[in-house]
């Protein structure tokens, strides 16, 4: 089987019977072949025999959610390619085809675009229309490497084989951004053609929740991108602190009326402690999320890793932590200097902040080295198991190919 058209269905049994018809018509005009599978996720309308009787196969999915009713159709599908859209009527199901062509040449991810193809009026609030999916979307190109322009189009098509191996995790409504997001980062071939909007058919409200499901596409895309998440803002931080606090080290800065002093400089110390943790989690991030294969592996960590070994993570510790004694000794001359008494803070503390901050970032450092070494514990330990798996499946062809040649040998005597 070629084809199958996969629908999540909760309650659309005024529509889900012209969608499946609509789908079943298109395949039949192009000579496909093809199914409508229902995934449904416990309507209670009669949904599913409307849809029986229109012609589609049905599904249940008991677990709840959008995400979960689509990847359990997928998993039932019986088509080489899978095309998935809204059993609401708001997608045309007769124009499937352009879908259908991108993935018969080659492609694995074949997504529409809504605002290239059409948007009928009243098909899609002005809140989404001109600001949820425009932004999102542009969040989503600027966080990877994607040249999508709607990543929450319902209609969709792909190779089943390929979207299976990606594992898709969510299961609410962000299941539409994970499924851009993971073809992206995996490598599979990504492509966009036009298509169209209307109203849906629906009396009832949609399932859809605008700032509750808005909000669970950031969040995803900020999760899958540490390095907007954490990098970026953590190198940003640390910039301004060590520029300010640089600055402040030597004395007073005024800028126009306004005067910066040492209340200033730890501020600035409390940027740098706040975004050099924020960097180092990025990169915790990073690893382990390549260990669990949400992410696919960064060459750029790879190297940092290989280098900044555990050892020169200690090092790197160390270094930092006597530079940081070195400024408390240096407050203890100057308070000796003062023979003991009272000191001005505005001098002293241009001492003991940095030597400080050092100290706090030495043991940032030293931890960090050490949990990123207990996080490659399995990694090696996995490594040595797959060696040891290859030298014994080497020495049992070794084994395999002398007693192929002795028996060999024996037949010639013979």
């Amino acid at each position: 089987m070629e084809l199958t058209v996969v629908m999540p269905c909760l309650n659309e049994a005024e529509t889900v019977e012209v969608c499946v018809r609509k789908a079943l018509a298109c395949m039949e005009e192009h000579g496909i072949e093809g199914e409508v599978l229902i995934a449904d996720n416990g309507s209670t309308d009669g949904s599913q025999q409307l849809a029986r009787d229109a012609g589609a196969r049905v599904v249940h999915v008991d677990e709840k959610g959008y995400g979960n009713a689509l990847m359990g159709g997928i998993r039932a599908a019986r088509g080489k390619y899978v095309i998935m859209g809204d059993a609401d009527d708001s997608y045309d199901f007769t124009a499937l085809m352009p879908f259908v062509e991108q993935l018969r040449d080659g492609a694995d991810l074949v997504m529409g675009n809504r605002f290239r193809g059409g948007i009928s009026p009243g098909a899609m609030p002005p809140l989404h229309r001109y600001l949820g999916n425009p932004v999102l979307s542009f969040i989503g190109r600027l966080f990877f490497p994607s040249a999508i322009k709607d990543f929450h189009c319902g209609l969709r098509g792909f190779r089943r084989d390929s979207i299976l191996r990606l594992q898709l995790q969510t299961g609410g409504m962000e299941f539409a951004s994970e499924m851009v997001v993971r073809s992206t980062l995996a490598g599979l071939d990504v492509r966009e053609v036009p298509t169209t909007l209307s109203p849906d058919g629906r009396s009832r409200p949609p399932h859809l929740r605008s700032w509750r499901d808005g909000w669970r596409h950031l969040r995803f895309l900020l999760l899958y991108s540490p390095k907007w998440l954490f990098f970026y803002p953590g190198v940003l931080m640390m910039i301004v602190g060590l520029v300010a606090g640089t600055a402040l080290v030597f004395g007073p800065v005024e800028i126009g009326e306004l005067a910066f002093d040492v209340d200033t400089l730890v501020g600035s110390a409390a940027l740098v402690v706040i975004g050099f943790q924020a960097a180092l989690f990025a990169v915790f991030t990073k690893v382990y999320a390549a260990e669990e294969g949400f992410l696919p592996e960064s060459p750029r960590i790879r190297r940092l890793i290989d280098i900044v070994s555990l050892e020169k993570g200690l090092v790197l510790g160390g270094l930092l932590a006597l530079a940081g004694l070195v400024g408390l000794v240096m407050s203890l001359v100057h308070w000796q200097v003062r023979d003991w008494g009272e000191l001005d803070p505005r001098e002293s503390l241009r001492i003991v902040v940095p030597s400080a901050t050092a100290l706090i970032m030495s043991f940032q450092t030293i931890f960090a080295a050490l949990f990123i070494s207990i996080l490659g514990i399995r990694r090696t330990r996995e490594t040595s198991i797959d060696n040891a798996a290859a030298a014994a499946e080497e020495a049992a062809a070794a084994i395999a190919l002398e007693e192929s040649s002795q028996h060999e040998s024996l037949s010639q005597q013979h």
